[in-house]
C-alpha cells in the first residue's frame, strides 16, 4: 500500500471543534465487511450489535494536562512546553517538546505558573524540537506532579485549533480513565456515557481493559510512500492476565471481541499469540497496522473518522478492507459526518 491511497477530500468545516452535547448521542456508521451494507444510526445504539457474553475492550490509559506554558528567563519570551514523558523521578526530569524550538539553548530556564515558582532548567537537546527538562522542586514527587499538572493545559490533537479549556479536561478524557500516561485520548471510548455502560452491563456484556499510553506519534506525518518503510514511535502499553483470560474465553466461546478504538486494536494485535488467542504484555509496541492484514482476535472494530493520511486511518482499512472502508469515508464527507477526536464513531462489524 502506498500512502497516496489514503487521500480523501475533507473539508475543514466537518473536522469537529467541539464535542456533541451529550457523550452517547454522536452520530455512528455501521459498516458489514460480510455483506457491504452501510447504515446510519445514533451511538447509543451500538447495543443492538452485541448480545451477553460479547466483550468490549476498552483502552483505560488517562490524557494528563501535558500542554504548559512558560517564560524563557531574562527575555520573558513566551515558550509553549509539551510534556511527553517522565524520565527519572528522583531528578525530576522530562522528555518534552518546546515552540519556538529555536529560542531555547542548553542552560536557559523557564518559569511557569503567574508566580513563576515552577522552575526547570534546560539539560539537553533530543531532537530538533525536543529537549529534557529537570524541573527544579524540592518538594516530595507527588506534590511535585500535582502541581505541575496544575499548571497543565489539556493537549487537544493538532486539527483543533481553539485553545483547550477547562471543559475539554473532562470531555477529552474517557469516564473509565484509570492510568495516566497519554497524551492523546482513545477517541471511540470518549461516546460512552455512564448510562451506556450500565445498560451494556445490564445486557451481560463483558468490558476488558488493555492500556496504551497513546502518544504524538499519532499525528506526525508519514514522509514516504512505501508503507513499508515507515516507522511508528513506541508506546507503553499492559495486556494484562485479567484481560487475556477474558477475551480467550469469549474467543473460544465463540463470542464477539470488539475493540473500543485503534489504540485497543493495534494493543490487542501486538499481544497476539499462536492459534489466534491473547498472551500478557507488559512493554512498548511500535507496531504499524496497514493493509492487508490478518486480525485474528477482534470480530469488531469501534472507532471515529480519521484524518486524511492518517495512521489511525491505515489501521481501520486493515481491519474493514480497504475499498469499504475507503467507500465509508466518501459517503461519511457526503453525509456530513463529523471528523476526529470529538467527531462522529463508525462500527465496523
Amino acid at each position: 500500500m502506498k500512502l497516496s491511497q489514503f487521500k480523501f477530500r475533507l473539508p475543514d468545516e466537518l473536522i469537529a471543534q467541539e464535542p456533541v452535547a451529550n457523550r452517547d448521542e454522536a452520530r455512528m456508521m455501521v459498516v458489514n465487511r460480510r455483506t457491504g451494507e452501510i447504515s446510519h444510526h445514533i451511538f447509543k445504539d451500538v447495543l443492538n450489535y452485541f448480545d451477553e457474553g460479547d466483550v468490549m475492550v476498552f483502552n483505560d490509559t488517562k490524557v494528563f494536562p501535558a500542554l504548559l506554558y512558560g517564560n524563557k528567563e531574562k527575555t520573558g519570551a513566551r515558550i509553549e512546553v509539551f510534556l511527553l514523558r517522565e524520565l527519572n523521578e528522583d531528578n525530576k526530569l522530562w522528555d518534552v517538546l518546546v515552540e519556538p524550538a529555536r529560542k531555547i539553548r542548553i542552560g536557559n530556564k523557564l518559569y511557569f505558573g503567574d508566580d513563576e515558582s515552577m522552575v526547570a532548567e534546560v539539560i539537553d537537546n533530543t531532537t530538533s524540537r525536543g529537549r529534557t527538562l529537570r524541573f527544579l522542586y524540592d518538594g516530595p514527587h507527588d506534590e511535585f506532579k500535582q502541581t505541575l499538572f496544575s499548571l497543565g493545559h489539556t493537549p487537544l490533537p493538532p486539527y483543533i485549533t481553539r485553545e483547550s479549556t477547562p471543559e475539554d479536561a473532562v470531555r477529552y478524557q474517557c469516564i473509565f480513565a484509570e492510568k495516566e500516561g497519554a497524551v492523546v485520548a482513545p477517541a471511540a471510548g470518549l461516546h460512552f456515557s455512564r448510562e451506556l455502560l450500565t445498560r451494556l452491563e445490564i445486557k451481560g456484556i463483558e468490558k476488558a481493559f488493555i492500556t496504551v499510553h497513546s502518544g504524538l506519534g499519532n499525528f506526525r506525518e508519514i514522509d514516504v510512500e512505501d508503507l513499508t518503510k515507515h516507522r511508528m514511535d513506541s508506546e507503553q502499553m499492559l495486556a494484562s492476565e485479567k484481560l487475556v483470560k477474558t477475551v480467550n474465553d469469549a474467543k473460544d466461546a465463540g463470542k464477539q471481541v470488539c475493540a473500543v478504538g485503534t489504540s485497543v486494536l493495534r494493543g490487542i494485535a501486538t499481544a497476539v499469540s499462536m492459534g489466534g488467542h491473547m498472551k500478557t504484555y507488559d512493554g512498548w509496541t511500535n507496531k504499524f497496522i496497514f493493509p492487508p492484514y490478518d486480525f485474528t482476535v477482534c470480530t469488531s472494530l469501534l472507532t471515529n473518522f480519521h484524518m486524511p493520511y492518517s495512521t489511525m486511518l491505515m489501521m481501520v482499512a486493515a481491519f474493514g478492507g480497504y475499498e469499504l472502508v475507503m467507500k465509508a469515508y466518501d459517503e461519511a464527507v457526503a453525509q456530513g459526518y463529523r471528523f476526529g477526536a470529538y467527531g462522529d464513531a463508525m462500527l465496523i462489524i
